[in-house]
């Protein structure tokens, strides 16, 4: 068949969202998959300070980090978008006055409050990231000049989560991630964009592209693409642009979505 490129999402596809592994079986259809020629890219809503040396285990030929932000082929960086000073600084402002927490996600690091969150899914990230990878330990929100790509926050019944919007709403894409979660984008990209840009800088059609994902953050790049393989437990919102659904992703879900399509 002809050389493709694949597209993953890493979250609820390639690790396991309980277990926090990638199974062996999926690092397998990976390999195999390279070895027959495609090329194989993470397409990640994380930043590049948190994919590429996490996941370095994962045979891969690049990334699509940020959503769409930040794209690395043969490690090298191809294209780059930051949000300007003036957002930076604004936003953070804008987070504070909506009372909504969370972590400013930049290429080379994570910025988190200064203080403990009274979210504990920010702590846990703060520790996991802090002991693992030595991120989000140098500055922190409070401090600002500092520049970013996105920003992933919480909300609770204390947060105006309307205001935020509609401050933002002219820079930045709101993805609700449910459970009070929203992911924070620069409006001009997406997990599809990033795509669009390796298949043109690729030179391949629509038909050799394949993507691969599980949440709501991976909608852009289901409406983009004709090849999409949704994993079992996946949001909804996929279903319509869903072409075929593969089994989770500790029961060899990749490797089975892989040689349904003979990519391996």
């Amino acid at each position: 068949m002809n050389k493709a490129a694949l597209f993953f999402d890493v979250d609820g596809t390639l690790i396991d969202e309980q277990t926090k592994i990638v199974p062996e079986s999926t690092l397998r259809a990976l390999k195999q998959a390279r070895e027959n020629g495609h090329l194989v890219f993470i397409n990640t809503g994380r930043t590049s300070c948190n994919t590429l040396d996490s996941m370095k285990h994962i045979p891969v030929d690049g990334y699509v980090c940020g959503c769409g932000t930040e794209i690395i082929y043969q490690g090298n960086v191809l294209m780059h978008s930051t949000l300007t000073k003036e957002q930076c600084r604004r936003y953070i402002q804008v987070i504070q006055e909506c009372r909504m927490e969370g972590v400013l996600e930049a290429s080379d690091d994570l910025y988190f409050p200064q203080n403990s969150s009274r979210f504990p899914e920010i702590e846990d990230i703060r520790q996991r990231m802090g002991k693992a990878w030595g991120l989000g330990c140098k500055k922190y929100i409070e401090d600002g000049g500092f520049i970013y790509d996105k920003m992933f926050l919480l909300s609770d019944q204390t947060s105006d989560v309307v205001k935020f919007i509609e401050e933002v709403r002219d820079d930045l894409a709101v993805i609700d991630r449910r459970h009070g979660s929203y992911e924070c984008i620069q409006k001009q990209y997406t997990k599809a964009t990033g795509i669009e840009y390796m298949r043109k800088y690729l030179g391949y059609d629509m038909d050799q592209i394949y993507v691969f994902g599980d949440s709501s953050n991976d909608l852009a790049m289901f409406e983009y693409a004709t090849h999409t393989v949704a994993m079992k437990e996946h949001d909804s919102v996929l279903d319509p642009y869903t072409e075929y659904v593969t089994d989770s992703v500790m029961n060899d879900g990749i490797e089975k979505a892989m040689k349904h399509y003979q990519l391996i």
